[in-house]
């Protein structure tokens, strides 16, 4: 896969990346190709690299979900990113099409989230659970149509499936996202989940930068839609 078109910026400590939907971004047990292996290329190709090129993994987002991915190019990088992704520096948002509508236009949720590894799947508790990881988000309701509404989405941890688990517990659950509950399926197995804006500090020139992914358009109860990303 040729991901030129999908750089949304580069320097020499880091590339963001505008993930499609339907790619893992790390390896797993599937074997499959990843997003780092097609940025791996990328630098390869550009640079002319006769040998392994460097790329280290920062973070994740799930294999049916887009959007934005930064990886690191050189150690410091990694090294200094991971430690404002562990202490939450990072300010994440999502875009995120729901079915249903929330109680509330806009609302923090806090839940404990415990993981079935075999299934791949977590369980949202509204109460502290044994075995169970504290997770919060906050959201805002951006607009709704008939039985669908567009949230912006701002997880404060980074749990695995966290987005997806807790809009699900409050009776929303991600558009095609069949394993929380959805009753749609998308036809290229994606979510209506988009990582729509990173901002933090760069950790080498040490300036603020904000990384925003276009939005992709979807296909919805046969009509176009493409999500509103003009509000701030």
């Amino acid at each position: 896969m040729d991901i030129t078109g999908r750089i949304l910026y580069e320097d020499n400590h880091l590339v963001v990346v505008n993930k499609p939907a339907g790619i893992l971004v790390q390896g797993d047990e599937t074997g499959d190709q990843t997003l780092s292996d097609f940025v791996k290329q990328y630098l390869k190709t550009k640079y002319q690299k006769p040998g392994a090129v460097f790329l280290g993994v920062i973070h994740r987002i799930d294999r049916p979900v887009s959007g934005v991915v930064v990886f690191a190019r050189t150690s410091k990088a990694l090294t200094r990113m991971n430690e404002k992704f562990r202490t939450r520096e990072v300010q994440k948002s999502y875009l995120a099409i729901v079915e249903g509508q929330p109680a509330e236009s806009s609302a923090t949720l806090v839940h404990w989230l415990r993981k079935n590894e075999s299934a791949n799947k977590v369980t949202a508790f509204k109460r502290e659970t044994k075995d169970a990881q504290r997770c919060e988000l906050s959201y805002k309701k951006i607009n709704s149509s008939g039985k669908l509404s567009l949230l912006e989405v701002k997880p404060v941890t980074g749990r695995s499936h966290q987005i997806r688990a807790q809009l699900s517990t409050i009776g929303c659950p991600i558009y095609g996202d069949l394993k929380y509950g959805s009753e749609n399926k998308m036809e290229d197995q994606s979510i209506c989940l988009h990582a729509y804006r990173l901002a933090f500090i760069h950790p080498v020139t040490l300036e603020p930068v904000t990384y925003t992914a276009p939005v992709p358009g979807i296909q919805i109860d046969r009509k176009s839609t493409r999500l509103n990303s003009s509000h701030t």
